[in-house]
């Protein structure tokens, strides 16, 4: 053969045996990623709505901001009902504290009665006073001691009666207490946490729009560390456990491959149906165990990109 056949042959066969379907594999699977669905929980206007996809969201950020006006109008309505009806309750205490003074002057008229009284038994000892004005003194030594008591039970009256009525206008005020803080829940549901850190991969709705609870926002994942799952026949799993490393490949151009380290982080522990899109090294083994492999992303792994899997020996 002539050196002009010579080197294009050469080239031919070098490049057959660095092709992918040449080398060998021990599993493949799709990388996929933990999915979050990032819903409203209130009803409103989407006054601002901030995730692109593709974008970064640090956690917590604010991504979005409710209509928050008709929920602060309810607010102040159950609030304004409130407020009546406190003014409604009546307070005992002036009146208490007016029969409490009339009580202190006629304890002290009391006192009076009662020295004179002892005066006049000592003017009758010595005959110099008649009985009918030790009479007349415990009389009005009587009628007074009536009046405090009297007085002492208007006091309770007052208490229990107003106590009472106040009891009954202020049990209206639980509900409408639980009401405001229902509100309040809901107007601090209003501005959208972003719950976890990562990038955004669908939008859903716009600014402008109309939410209500459960409609999906935005989906966002955490692409920095990707999950490979593949699945392996029970002959492949005896030499798989937990923790182990193993090598990923994802093509790199029609003869090359790029690789990763990664490491299993969940093995199966039921077998199931070999999924139609994947291929086992035992020619699709009726039944295989799921596995996940987290892989270190930088930049080039995409969810539902394939990889395959190259046990470490």
């Amino acid at each position: 053969m002539t050196t002009r056949y010579l080197y294009p042959a050469l080239a031919t066969l070098l490049l057959a045996s660095c092709s992918p379907g040449d080398r060998k594999f021990d599993a493949e699977g799709v990388f996929e990623a933990d999915e979050v669905i990032v819903s409203s929980e209130v009803t409103g206007r989407l006054i601002q709505l901030t995730p692109e996809e593709g974008a970064h969201l640090a956690k917590d950020s604010i991504v979005a901001v409710i209509d928050s006006v008709p929920l602060k109008l309810q607010k102040q309505q159950i609030e304004a009902t409130m407020g009546a009806l406190r003014d409604k309750t009546m307070d005992p205490r002036p009146t208490v504290e007016w029969l409490q003074t009339q009580i202190a002057a006629q304890k002290i008229q009391l006192d009076d009665l009662l020295r004179e009284k002892a005066r006049t038994e000592r003017l009758i000892a010595a005959d110099a006073a008649t009985t009918k004005q030790l009479d007349d003194y415990n009389t009005q030594i009587a009628v007074l001691t009536r009046q405090i008591e009297a007085n002492h039970r208007q006091i309770r009256v007052q208490q229990t009666a107003i106590g009472t009525q106040n009891s009954s206008i202020l049990s209206e005020l639980k509900p409408l207490r639980r009401s405001v803080a229902a509100i309040d829940d809901q107007l601090s549901r209003t501005l959208v946490h972003n719950p976890v850190s990562g990038t955004v991969l669908t939008k859903y709705a716009m600014a402008g729009e109309i939410t209500t609870p459960g409609k999906a926002l935005y989906k966002i994942a955490d692409l920095s560390l990707i999950t490979l799952r593949i699945y392996l026949s029970n002959t492949q799993l005896s030499t798989l456990k937990l923790g182990q490393e193993l090598t990923v490949f994802i093509d790199d151009g029609p003869v090359k491959y790029r690789e990763y380290p990664g490491v299993v982080t969940m093995i199966s522990d039921k077998a199931e149906f070999t999924p139609k899109t994947i291929q086992t090294k035992e020619e699709r083994a009726n039944l295989v165990y799921s596995v996940k492999v987290h892989v270190k992303n930088d930049g080039y792994l995409r969810i539902g990109m394939y990889a395959q899997v190259k046990f470490r020996s």
